[in-house]
């Protein structure tokens, strides 16, 4: 794969980290427009079900946002991304930890485990106890960090393709089926499904690449 093809992977995980990061506002929702948002990514949809996530996340942005948000259109997105991200008031953390833990406790294994895996890259968490190690952001940070480094040096995927099938895509889907199932806001489900369906895209595309 070429370092081009790597350095536009790396930035399409930052897209997405970017918003699951924080709440969206007037700047962010004009430039996912202007790109035509998830029509920019680099990782193009493939499948029945890869193509219908792209659409999907596009007909969210189109119709129930408005163009000119008003203060309480953005009101509205951030009382779900408080819902989300921050409260826990649909029962869908961001962390790994909850959904992979058999008491659902934050903080446990995987984050330990991700924190490893970090350090080997020259990574680490800024404040641990602010956003774990195993929070969604940082795992896509992860990867747009190692398509980075992949555009600049030989590179086989295979790391990155286990800390995939050990970590995010074990529990990313249940993550997203739980946002679709409680979020107010189409936005938030399409994105969770989007970041889903992206993530297994570009797992297929790591056992594509020659090694």
């Amino acid at each position: 794969m070429s370092a081009a093809a790597w350095e536009a992977f790396a930035d399409d995980a930052e897209t997405l980290a970017r918003l699951h990061d924080r709440e969206l506002d007037t700047a962010t929702i004009a430039a996912l427009r202007e790109v035509g948002f998830p029509a920019n990514l680099a990782l193009l949809p493939r499948t029945a079900e890869a193509q219908d996530a792209w659409k999907t996340m596009g007909a969210a942005l189109d119709y129930y946002i408005p163009t000119s948000p008003a203060q309480a259109d953005l009101d509205a997105l951030a009382v779900e991304y408080a819902a989300i991200y921050l409260t826990g008031a649909y029962g869908a953390s961001p962390t790994e930890s909850v959904w992979l833990d058999q008491d659902h406790i934050a903080c446990q294994q995987p984050m330990f485990e991700l924190r490893e895996i970090y350090r080997a890259a020259g990574l680490a968490a800024a404040d641990w106890r602010k956003r774990p190690d195993d929070h969604l952001v940082l795992q896509l940070q992860y990867i747009a960090h190692m398509a980075r480094r992949a555009a600049s040096a030989e590179f086989s995927g295979e790391g990155l393709a286990r800390m995939l099938d050990d970590h995010l895509l074990r529990w990313l889907p249940d993550f997203a089926s739980r946002i679709a199932a409680r979020t107010a806001h189409p936005f938030y489900a399409a994105l969770a499904h989007l970041t889903v369906v992206w993530c297994r895209s570009f797992r297929d595309l790591l056992a594509d690449t020659p090694r």
